[in-house]
């Protein structure tokens, strides 16, 4: 790193100490702002400096339940602005304001030819990091794309889309790989168990291809968003029978599909009461790696419910993802309810981990 500072738009600057702050985990349920260097960069590879970055439901899976070893940099729903490219980069230039996607697939290998891109090994290896051991890096200052992610997976944003909004472009491609999966169509009676971020965009994509949505959640508030932003009803958990909800508005039959965009193992075998007869129930956050999952066998062996899994985005919905942002075709701006700077970085974990009744997105601004 030069001893000098790069000079870039808006007077931002690459720091002449060549350290940078950044949140770090450093076990379960911590993590403290330090200053680590700026990682340097090779061949193919862009540093940009991070203006947003969500809080993502698995961060804090990580975080809370101590599933990764210390010391690590996450956060990856990022964009910001790059600041220095390595040789050979053509695509992009100091100065461009950039989205970025963590996990990149090879396109080439028995996974990526059956479309089962979060299966293949390359997709596993994280192409972003700020330092440690690469986990995404968009909680701290500055992030290292690697040659792959710049090449496949890093995307120019349009002048008129903010950093915030454009950190949405790596959920929404997840949500709208979910609903793909669970073979939303027109017409169909869709529940979407759980109304944090993802579910909340689970919900605007089901209703955007056509689908009746009902939602469910136990904070008031957002059961009110739910509402405003579409959905059918939104009921509340602790106080709804929802099987026979469901059952009701469907003339006995049961919903189509059932996603559950909340963590509780319970939540598998009331999805199932609640889905219809050949009828399809997604997991999206049941991805904790010891959890445990009974389930009556004779929902799926006799009345064919279909049990599906969606982990992580697709390459293939990668531009639909980012036109829909880039459109503004979601309520994306309204989604944000809590924005905190770095060094408040503990406190907006605590937040995203334990939401209060107004809690909705929850992203960490560097602006």
């Amino acid at each position: 790193m030069s001893d000098t500072a790069i000079q870039i738009g808006h007077d931002q600057e690459l720091h002449a100490s060549g350290f940078m702050r950044a949140g770090v985990y450093r076990g379960e349920g911590r993590v403290v702002v330090e200053q680590v260097p700026i990682p340097e960069i090779g061949k193919g590879e862009v540093l940009f400096r991070v203006a947003a970055c969500g809080i993502c439901g698995t961060d804090i899976k990580k975080i809370h339940h101590g599933f990764i070893r210390p010391p690590q940099i996450l956060g990856h729903e990022l964009a910001g602005t790059v600041v220095k490219i390595g040789p050979g980069v053509t695509k992009f230039k100091p100065g461009d304001r950039v989205v970025s996607f963590h996990h990149i697939p090879c396109g080439a290998c028995f996974y990526c030819e059956k479309k089962l891109f979060s299966q293949c090994a390359s997709y596993k290896k994280t192409g972003l990091t700020a330092g440690f051991e690469p986990n995404g890096g968009g909680f701290a200052e500055y992030v290292r794309a690697m040659a792959w992610i710049v090449e496949r997976g890093m995307i120019l944003l349009p002048p008129e889309v903010s950093f915030e909004e454009a950190t949405f472009v790596e959920p929404v491609n997840t949500s709208l790989k979910a609903v793909r999966k669970a073979r939303v169509a027109p017409g169909e009676t869709v529940l979407i168990v759980g109304q944090g971020p993802i579910g909340m965009l689970l919900m605007l994509l089901a209703k955007n291809l056509g689908a009746t949505v009902y939602t469910s959640d136990p904070l008031a508030g957002r059961r009110r968003a739910s509402v405003r932003f579409g959905a059918a009803e939104s009921f509340d958990p602790g106080r709804t029978d929802l099987a026979s909800e469901l059952h009701r508005r469907t003339g006995g039959r049961g919903a189509d599909a059932v996603l559950l965009a909340a963590p509780q193992p319970s939540l598998v075998r009331e999805a199932l009461a609640i889905a219809r007869p050949g009828g399809r129930v997604l997991l999206f956050a049941h991805n904790d790696p010891v959890l445990q999952l009974e389930i009556p066998a004779a929902g799926i062996g006799i009345e064919e419910k279909e049990l599906l899994g969606s982990y992580s985005a697709s390459i293939d919905d990668q531009a639909e993802s980012a036109a829909l942002v880039f459109g503004r075709r979601l309520p994306l701006d309204q989604m944000i309810s809590h924005r905190f700077p770095l060094e408040r970085i503990s406190e907006a974990l605590e937040l995203a981990a334990r939401p209060k009744h107004d809690t909705l997105k929850v992203v960490i601004t560097q602006e």
